[in-house]
């Protein structure tokens, strides 16, 4: 029997910060981290000498500036000399993972105030040295000499396609939704909208998946400010409160693709992590207790998976909801609506961190023109280590 941790609700987000996602040349490391920090403790309404406790996310140091490696990177930036930092690397799940060790520190009483930010710098280095390459060399050669993260994702599409009749057109509008989302989010780093013939006709990457299908490599720090909700002061705070937390292990590296069981339809991780976060939130049926969701679509057919996972559907019919355009931002359930991974790229740390943002956002009525109207419960998502690792992070206006 699995055992999950006890419900989350008694911890509150009161600050936010996200910095431009893209191709950041001009700031260093140091400047995203500081750059996140100040515009979430500015919103908390507190000071940086208020912070007990901190959690940085960093996935890949080896691959960007050589900074992240541990708790110092986020000390040095903001001063914050003399307090407990850890460092959080969980592959595409870090940023959530940062914030989870935040709540359960503040549950514990180990701190009052609990800073989670996660920061990568991705485009610093060429394509020959970035993630792909650190892989082949650095991992077992039997399981990653031509090994990438697209190559994994189409087995997924090509096994589904044959399944449920979904089309390459189908996964092609995952692509166009979000674009157009992301056209309406400053902070994305692509801000264009774009057509399915568009999506269709982009280079080939590992088929049917295009480079339109796939999130960009990019730089970017996101933050949240954390206090028990008893420590909430609503005359200065506009807080948002942790309903539920899902972390899931399901697999090993090299599972589910020996796993002759696995039926490359679903994640394992996904379905744990969901289990987890919708227990300690009392969500039975998510289609109609969630008013919207931000996914990891690192390629088009992960979200429509994650549609799946998530329970928002039946198994088989996610083609059903992109179709019917129930995920667009004024459907039935908006997916997705800060242009995703795709419009707004992956600075892997952060990007976990980000999405709890852009849903913390929108249930504070703060999200502009992308506002989902009226929301009140959301759920961020995150997915890494080929399928391995899931985060699912229930978010609530109300407490």
């Amino acid at each position: 029997m699995h055992k999950t941790m006890s419900k989350k609700r008694d911890i509150a987000i009161i600050g936010l910060g996200v910095t431009k996602f893209g191709e950041l040349f001009n700031q260093s490391y140091d400047d995203l981290v500081r750059d996140a920090a100040n515009q979430a403790v500015n919103d908390a309404g507190i000071a940086l000498d208020d912070i007990g406790g901190a959690w940085l996310s960093t996935a890949f140091p080896e691959i960007g500036v050589f900074k992240g490696r541990s708790g110092m990177d986020l000390v040095e930036p903001l001063n914050l000399y003399g307090i407990p930092v850890t460092r959080v690397s969980n592959f595409c799940a870090s940023g959530a993972d940062s914030i989870r060790n935040a709540a359960n520190a503040l549950a514990a009483g180990e701190c009052d105030v609990a800073m989670a930010l996660g920061v990568e710098k991705l485009r610093d280095r060429s394509p020959q040295d970035s993630i792909v390459k650190m892989m082949v060399e650095l991992s077992h050669p039997y399981y990653q000499k031509g090994f990438t993260a697209a190559g994994t994702f189409a087995i997924y599409a090509k096994r589904i396609m044959h399944e449920y009749g979904l089309t390459r057109e189908d996964i092609a509008n995952i692509s166009v939704k979000n674009h157009y989302h992301g056209s309406l989010n400053d902070k994305a780093h692509h801000r264009m909208a774009c057509t399915t013939d568009q999506v269709l006709g982009s280079p080939m990457v590992a088929d049917p998946l295009t480079v339109m299908d796939s999130c960009p490599t990019t730089d970017g720090a996101a933050c949240v400010i954390m206090v028990r909700a008893e420590d909430v002061d609503k005359t200065k705070h506009n807080p948002v409160y942790i309903d539920g937390v899902g972390l899931s292990v399901s697999t090993g590296w090299d599972l589910p693709f020996f796993d002759p069981k696995h039926d490359f339809l679903s994640f394992q991780a996904t379905k744990d992590a969901a289990a987890m976060a919708y227990k300690q939130a009392g969500i039975t049926k998510p289609i109609d207790e969630i008013d919207l969701v931000e996914v990891h679509d690192c390629f088009s057919i992960v979200e429509l998976l994650t549609y799946e996972d998530l329970g928002l559907c039946k198994q088989g019919e996610a083609k059903d909801m992109i179709r019917g355009k129930a995920t667009q931002l004024g459907g039935e359930i908006p997916v997705n609506v800060s242009g995703g991974l795709l419009s707004c790229g992956h600075p892997v740390g952060a990007t976990g961190v980000r999405m709890v943002v852009e849903i913390a956002n929108h249930l504070r009525g703060d999200a502009g023109d992308r506002q989902v109207k009226g929301a009140k419960r959301g759920i961020s998502h995150n997915i890494g280590g080929p399928g391995a690792i899931a985060s699912v992070i229930v978010l609530n206006n109300e407490n």
